[in-house]
């Protein structure tokens, strides 16, 4: 099928380059010409395991294009993607500004032949009939400029542009870190509209997917596919990263009780964790959540509910325990060390969770903050960051090129961020360069007993 992509953000590049991997005809648009020249070069302007092999093997069957020609993304494509960002107004509701400005684009754009548009941005709920009712302001303005070009006689007069299109919503469900895995691997594949046509060519285009033909597994029956009504989808996205932002919340809720009465949070989380009503998942307890959407989507759905009268009380607790929560690391290094003034606190990981370049809202900010606010040097060393070079909000940091250089010298050292290779690292020689041995596991991932023996003080969330 002919595919547009409009906007190569992580959700869109991501989609764009899976589903030119599976045979489907893309284009992906976007208006950063420095970006689109690295795109066009085969490389990835994101980290992100596995994207860039499959991104190279798309580009080399020609299933792939990247363009900054609207005109010609909308004339070619038969389903029409808006994967543009919605990033959090400081009221907690969602800038939809680009949204409404590719959709306007879209109906400016549109000349005759069916087209499903469908929003693959998270948007509020509600957006279908919006960007539907934009696309349409788009086709009218453009009827206006084309009837003020072409004069007032009735022999002048262009023709009416003939645009037919539905509206679908398809909100996405993948992890940084893992979304080239979650697009061919999918718990499901939501589907949100009221026209059947536009419903069977969303089914034919994920047809391999459900299929499981590109899945690790591909002996597992066929991908769920649930359709619903435009509202549902765009509500079920919203739910699911609220819910599982108010499970880490509770189980960070859990672990500062066990803290107090003398239990391991691990063990309690693997004893509720079985429990086949709870299950297992998201229940690590450790300095919080972050990154690009739970803290947009909970605070988005409680700006909903704020709107139509309701209280989102458990989603606010949420994100108060979660707020809380980024300063418990804080507390642990000030009672192990009493006055921070004066000292150095490494940081072992900067990106909000493991395998992705992302800092949007990491815990680990936060923490540099209130370090510098207390008069601590603050060092950190991660995988990704230090080896490209980004920087960008990182100031009141020595980014470190290794983990030996950045134990060297310090008082603390606190894990942020669960990379795999932290497991692995020479803990004991990482000791003898500190100043004080003192290890603040933010996530749980390290062995106590292990540590120890490295000769570290340690000290997790919970334990």
């Amino acid at each position: 099928m002919r595919v547009c992509v409009i906007g190569t953000g992580y959700v869109g590049l991501v989609t764009g380059v899976c589903l030119a991997y599976i045979g489907h005809d893309v284009i992906c648009i976007d208006n950063n010409e420095e970006k689109l020249k690295l795109m066009k070069s085969g490389q990835s302007p994101i980290f992100e395991p596995g994207l860039s092999e499959i991104m190279q093997a798309a580009i080399n069957s020609g299933n792939i294009q990247f363009s900054s020609d609207m005109a010609g993304g909308v004339a070619h494509g038969e389903i029409l993607f808006i994967a543009v960002g919605t990033p959090p107004l400081p009221n907690g509701e969602s800038d939809t500004r680009y949204v409404e400005a590719v959709a306007r684009g879209i109906g400016a754009n549109l000349n005759g032949g069916y087209k499903v548009i469908v929003n693959k941005s998270t948007v509020p709920i509600g957006s279908g009939d919006w960007v539907r009712m934009i696309v349409l302001d788009g086709i009218v303005e453009r009827q206006k400029s084309l009837v003020a070009v072409g004069g007032s006689s009735a022999e002048e007069k262009p023709p009416e542009i003939s645009a037919h299109f539905d509206v679908v919503s398809n909100p996405e469900f993948l992890r940084e870190g893992s979304a080239v895995y979650d697009t061919f691997n999918p718990d499901r594949i939501v589907l949100g509209g009221n026209s059947q046509r536009a419903i069977a060519m969303m089914k034919e285009l994920y047809a391999p997917i459900v299929e499981r033909k590109f899945a690790v597994d591909q002996s597992l029956p066929p991908v769920p596919v649930l359709v619903t009504d435009l509202s549902s989808a765009e509500m079920i996205k919203y739910a699911a990263n609220a819910f599982l932002a108010t499970k880490i919340s509770f189980i960070n809720e859990v672990a500062n009780i066990c803290d107090r009465v003398g239990a391991d949070v691990t063990q309690v989380a693997k004893g509720i964790g079985l429990d086949s009503r709870i299950g297992n998942k998201f229940l690590q307890a450790g300095i919080g959540w972050g990154g690009s959407c739970f803290p947009k989507d909970v605070s988005a759905l409680i700006h909903t509910a704020d709107d139509y009268g309701y209280e989102a009380q458990l989603l606010k607790a949420a994100v108060s325990v979660n707020e809380r929560q980024r300063l418990i690391a804080l507390e642990k290094l000030q009672q192990a060390l009493k006055i921070l003034k004066g000292k150095t606190v490494g940081l072992l990981g900067l990106t909000f969770k493991p395998d992705t370049d992302d800092l949007r809202d990491a815990p680990a900010l936060n923490l540099i903050e209130q370090l510098n606010r207390l008069g601590a040097k603050v060092k950190a060393y991660d995988p990704i960051i230090s080896q490209t070079g980004m920087r960008h909000g990182l100031s009141g940091v020595l980014v470190e090129t290794d983990a030996e250089r950045l134990a060297d010298g310090c008082d603390a050292l606190v894990l942020v961020t669960e990379w795999q290779q932290f497991s692995t690292l020479d803990y004991a020689k990482m000791a003898k360069l500190m100043n004080h041995a003192v290890m603040i596991d933010g996530r749980n991932f390290l062995d106590p007993e292990t540590m120890v023996r490295a000769g570290f003080q340690y000290v997790g969330v919970g334990r």
